[in-house]
């Protein structure tokens, strides 16, 4: 790499072209065909590769097709009052909207809008009850707190979301843990006393969108002191209905009123790309 650099500097000593002399137009065409983070390493080169960077034409082909949908609802600003990489770099820094109670985020590398949903948003039976529920603080929710059950018969939870996406495959998940962490001396415990009734009956998770897509599944809440996410199911938005909201309804619940459950806290839900779903089951 060194050799390298050393030669283009020797060229360019003796009056041959060099990096500093490729035109912007030519860099720009480049980028077209690079991730946003290569763009940034790249536009550290020198000037004509720093200016050919702040092209709106090459960022507008790494923003989402809703982006000024984001920038309108989340950001609440006219989209034609940014760049477009400035929009790009606030669309991926987590945002909230909805009184604070959801965040979308663009992933860096390929420009994926990503979602998360505080359990604020959800309707929980029986949160208002404090026999049952409580909201308590924790580091460990993006949001800051968590809807912690201690012990009910009729559980459920559901939740809507009416929202414009961009076309493509998604995955939603509801994020979950059996215990209630904390942490004692700097170290993480978790106090897992109120677990109970979750290995009897399987819990019951639902989607389903405005134009017709359905999904469920069961399954038997597991590993005691971790967060899991727990797949729901995907849902397509395809070109026709990327430029117009989606409702999405969601659900989990265990209404099996032979046993009373408890030691659940519920943090959030996530929906994600369905080429990310790997990556976030091993969070």
């Amino acid at each position: 790499m060194g050799a390298g650099v050393s030669s283009l500097a020797d060229d360019q000593q003796r009056g041959f072209p060099g990096l500093g002399d490729v035109p912007e137009s030519c860099i720009s065409s480049i980028y077209m065909y690079l991730d946003p983070p290569e763009i940034c390493k790249l536009a550290g080169l020198n000037r004509a590769f720093h200016g050919a960077s702040l092209a709106d034409f090459v960022w507008e082909t790494k923003l989402p097709s809703n982006y000024r949908f984001l920038i309108m609802k989340v950001l609440g600003q006219n989209p034609e009052s940014l760049n477009k990489k400035e929009i790009y770099a606030r669309l991926c820094c987590p945002n909230r909207f909805d009184g604070g109670t959801k965040e979308v985020w663009l992933d860096k590398s390929s420009g994926k809008l990503c979602l998360s949903i505080s359990a604020k948003a959800l309707k929980i039976t029986g949160i208002d009850d404090r026999r049952y529920w409580n909201h308590i603080p924790t580091e460990e929710s993006r949001f800051q707190t968590v809807a912690y059950l201690q012990q009910i018969w009729w559980f459920e939870v559901v939740g809507e979301l009416d929202f414009e996406f961009p076309a493509g495959s998604y995955s939603l998940f509801f994020r979950l843990q059996l215990g209630k962490s904390s942490k004692r001396f700097g170290r993480r415990i978790c106090n897992l006393d109120q677990v109970h009734g979750w290995n009897i009956k399987p819990v019951r998770f639902q989607i389903s969108t405005s134009n017709g897509q359905q999904a469920s599944s069961e399954c038997y809440l597991y590993e005691p002191g971790n967060w899991v996410h727990y797949h729901v199911g995907d849902f397509v938005i395809d070109e026709q209905n990327s430029n117009s909201p989606t409702k999405i309804k969601f659900s989990m619940m265990q209404i099996d009123c032979t046993h009373t459950k408890g030691g659940l806290c519920v943090d959030s839900v996530f929906i994600y790309p369905s080429e990310f779903r790997q990556r976030l089951m091993k969070v």
